[in-house]
């Protein structure tokens, strides 16, 4: 039996979908690697700042799961597979794992510094999105460093002195 491929014909040339498909695996890779450090550290945390940290830290893996859903299936509009194993994010990924588990205050660093990454990922994917006029890339894109410079913010409030 033979399986007939339906070309996807959106308005975006064919080169230009598998750079911004590449783009988005890339902050995929990079969501899904924050959610999973951002999940270890809301089972590890301890210290004085328990209560606050757990709790934050299950607010943004929460939306993070929900975040690579939806990146996720922007690349499968695209008509690319989007990546999906643990070896894949690895290469991937420009957010590198932690060993061991550190204190409260590394943690939240090591978060600010997750958030941040993503966000500069995500933006350099627009001059693509841009110059072919993929408004769906965009606004997931824009939506996506909203939430990631605003949980940044908030992280890197908690280490203000």
């Amino acid at each position: 039996m033979q399986t007939r491929v339906f070309p996807v014909n959106i308005g975006i040339d064919e080169a230009s979908r598998a750079k911004i498909a590449e783009g988005l695996s890339r902050v995929l890779a990079d969501t899904y690697t924050l959610y999973l450090k951002t999940h270890n550290f809301h089972w590890n945390v301890t210290g004085p700042m328990f209560q606050t940290l757990h709790l934050l830290f299950e607010t943004q893996y929460t939306e993070l799961a929900g975040a690579v859903d939806l990146i996720a299936e922007r690349i499968r509009a695209l008509g690319y597979p989007a990546p999906g194993t643990y070896s894949e994010f690895a290469q991937l990924t420009s957010i590198s794992e932690t060993d061991g588990v550190p204190k409260a205050t590394e943690m939240i660093r090591l978060l600010v510094e997750g958030q941040e990454a993503v966000v500069r990922t995500a933006r350099s994917i627009f001059p693509i999105v841009d110059e072919v006029h993929d408004e769906p890339s965009a606004d997931l894109l824009t939506q996506r460093m909203q939430i990631h410079e605003k949980n940044a913010w908030m992280l890197r409030s908690l280490l203000e002195e």
